[in-house]
C-alpha cells in the first residue's frame, strides 16, 4: 500500500510542467537539470552574503509577463527556493534585516517590482508561498539590462559598507541595494574573536586597536586593546599605538610620554620607519631631526644613510644627498636597490626626493 502511494506522488509530480516543478526521477536522484544550481557570494566589511539558485535559461521565451507572469510571487530562479544568506544584520534598501538565511521571491510589474525575504527558505518554488512567514519586503525599479539568457544573480557598485544585489534575466536587471554597519559588526565581532587564542598574542590587541584608530571609532576600546597588547608582549609596535590612540584622545601628554617610551625600544629600522611616517603627516621638521639622530648612532646602516640623503635633499644640497644615497644603494638589499637607484638618479637631477 505504501509502495503504491509513493508511485502515485511520484507519478503526479511527473506530470508537471517545467515552470512548476521538477520530474519524478530528479526528484528522487541527484541528475543533471535544465536550469543549472549556482551559487554567488560577497563579503562586506566581514559580512557574508551568499545567494543560492537555479538558472533557467530564455531558451526562445517570452519571459516576463508570460513565462513569470507579473502580478504573481515568483520563487527568484527555478526548482528549489532561491535562498540569501546574511551572516550579520544588514539592511535591505534602507530597511533593517536580521542575520540568516531566507527564501528570496520577487513579484514582478511592468515598472515596480516587490523583493520579498521569506523566513520559509527551504519550500519548493514558491507554490506554497506564505505571505504571513515575510520577514521583509521592499519595492524597487527594474532597469533595462543586457541580454542573459541564463538568469544571473551578481553584485555590484561595492563600497566599504554596501553592495547592490542585481538580479538580470533576459533584457531585465532587477538591483536592490544592501547595507551593513561595518563599524558595529567588526567592534562585536573583535569582542569575539578576542577571547579566543587571538587573545594570547599581542598582535591581535594591537590589530584591533589600529582598526578602530583607523576607522576613528570607540577609541576607549582601542586604548584598552593597546594595553592588553603591552601586557601581553611590550614592543615598540604597541607603545606607538597606544601613542596615536592617545592623540586621537586628545591626550597628548600620555600620547608624548607614549611615543618617546616606544622610540626607546625602537630598532633603527623601527626609527628610520618612524620618521617616514612623520613624513607621511607634514611633520617634515621632526622627521628630519629623527634622521640625523638615527645616522648619529647607527652611521653604517644604508636606509641611515638614505635618511640622511632625505634631510640634505630637503635644504637642497643635492650633491651631498646624491652621496648619501649612492652609500645607501652599496648597502641596500637586493629588493630595495631598484627603488634607491631610481632615487639617486632623482638627486642627480636636482630633484627633491620629499616631494
Amino acid at each position: 500500500m505504501i509502495r503504491k502511494s509513493l508511485r502515485g506522488v511520484l507519478f503526479c509530480l511527473s506530470l508537471t510542467s517545467v515552470s512548476g516543478f521538477i520530474s519524478a526521477q530528479s526528484f528522487v536522484l541527484d541528475l543533471p537539470r535544465p536550469s543549472q544550481r549556482a551559487q554567488i557570494a560577497q563579503r562586506v566589511g566581514i559580512t557574508d552574503i551568499t545567494i543560492s539558485y537555479h538558472r533557467p535559461l530564455v531558451n526562445n521565451r517570452k519571459v516576463w509577463d508570460a513565462l513569470v507572469p507579473y502580478g504573481k510571487v515568483w520563487r527568484a530562479g527555478a526548482n528549489e527556493n532561491t535562498t540569501i544568506t546574511f551572516s550579520d544584520a544588514v539592511t535591505i534598501e534602507g530597511k533593517p534585516l536580521d542575520k540568516g538565511t531566507y527564501g528570496l521571491h520577487m513579484i514582478p510589474t511592468a515598472d515596480q517590482w516587490t523583493i520579498i525575504f521569506s523566513k520559509n527558505s527551504t519550500s519548493w518554488g514558491a507554490f506554497t508561498y506564505n505571505e504571513s512567514e515575510d520577514a521583509l519586503r521592499v519595492n524597487v525599479k527594474p532597469q533595462a539590462g543586457e541580454m542573459h539568457d541564463a538568469l544571473t544573480y551578481d553584485f555590484d557598485q561595492l563600497k566599504p559598507d554596501s553592495a547592490m544585489v542585481v538580479m538580470q534575466w533576459e533584457k531585465v536587471a532587477v538591483p536592490f541595494k544592501v547595507g551593513v554597519d561595518v563599524h558595529e559588526v567588526v567592534e562585536t565581532s573583535l569582542k569575539k574573536q578576542l577571547r579566543n587564542l587571538s587573545q594570547y598574542t599581542w598582535i591581535s590587541w594591537d590589530d584591533a586597536a589600529n582598526y578602530l584608530l583607523a576607522e576613528k571609532v570607540a577609541l576607549d576600546d582601542a586604548l584598552k586593546y593597546t594595553d592588553k597588547s603591552i601586557e601581553t608582549e611590550d614592543r615598540y609596535d604597541n607603545e606607538m599605538t597606544k601613542s596615536q590612540v592617545l592623540v586621537a584622545l586628545n591626550r597628548k601628554e600620555d600620547a608624548a610620554a607614549a611615543e618617546k617610551k616606544a622610540l626607546s625600544m625602537a630598532s633603527p629600522i623601527q626609527v628610520h620607519g618612524y620618521g617616514r611616517q612623520l613624513q607621511g603627516q607634514k611633520r617634515a621638521d621632526e622627521a628630519y631631526a629623527v634622521f640625523r639622530e638615527n645616522a648619529k648612532k647607527h652611521p653604517d646602516l644604508w636606509f641611515t644613510h638614505a635618511g640622511m640623503a632625505r634631510v640634505y635633499s630637503s635644504q637642497g644640497k643635492f650633491d651631498d644627498a646624491a652621496k648619501e644615497m649612492k652609500l645607501a644603494l652599496d648597502k641596500a638589499p637586493d629588493n630595495q636597490k631598484t627603488y634607491v637607484d631610481s632615487l639617486v638618479r632623482k638627486l642627480e637631477s636636482k630633484q627633491d626626493i620629499n616631494q
